[in-house]
């Protein structure tokens, strides 16, 4: 069982390690850039992002670390392992918490800015990117620190983990 909450925690970590990763880009690299463009070329590009994103290279980091983490957990819980606990509950809940920014924020401002047509009068264009632009960028900057801070928990989780198998 030892070796399954290790393989749990190595996805898990793995995950969140991409996931904090792409947000951070995003914060502190495509999101600055991007407001440089005009109104056109932003809501275009963000559309096409947004679009791409979808698919199983992102899906599978962003989705795997929530079983595995619940797998370490309850691994964890019954005594294998269970020198970690509380790290494994703190990134379960943090990176459950950016799961939930995700799907509660980001999503649903990109469906709302996917409805914008590229040809759109440039009034609707500019309303639609002040709409989106900086509530988006802020609750990504949440879920970047969220997917961080889980991945810092995961990290120590599994230095314990390591040195308890070392004895």
């Amino acid at each position: 069982m030892r070796t399954l909450q290790t393989a749990a925690l190595l996805a898990s970590t793995a995950g969140a390690a991409l996931m904090a990763g792409l947000f951070c880009a995003f914060a502190y690299a495509v999101m600055p850039g991007l407001s440089r463009t005009d109104d056109r070329a932003f809501v275009q590009s963000m559309r096409h992002i947004n679009r791409a994103v979808i698919n199983g290279w992102f899906l599978v980091p962003f989705l795997l670390p929530l079983p595995s983490l619940v797998l370490a957990t309850v691994l964890a819980a019954k005594g294998h392992g269970p020198e970690g606990l509380p790290w494994i509950i703190a990134a379960l809940v943090l990176y459950g918490a950016a799961f939930l920014v995700t799907g509660t924020r980001n999503v649903p401002l990109n469906d709302a800015l996917d409805k914008v047509a590229p040809d759109t009068a440039p009034e609707r264009l500019r309303d639609a990117r002040a709409a989106f632009e900086g509530p988006w960028a802020r609750w990504n900057t949440v879920r970047a620190v969220l997917h961080t801070a889980s991945l810092g928990a995961l990290l120590w989780a599994l230095h314990l983990h390591g040195a308890a198998a070392q004895g």
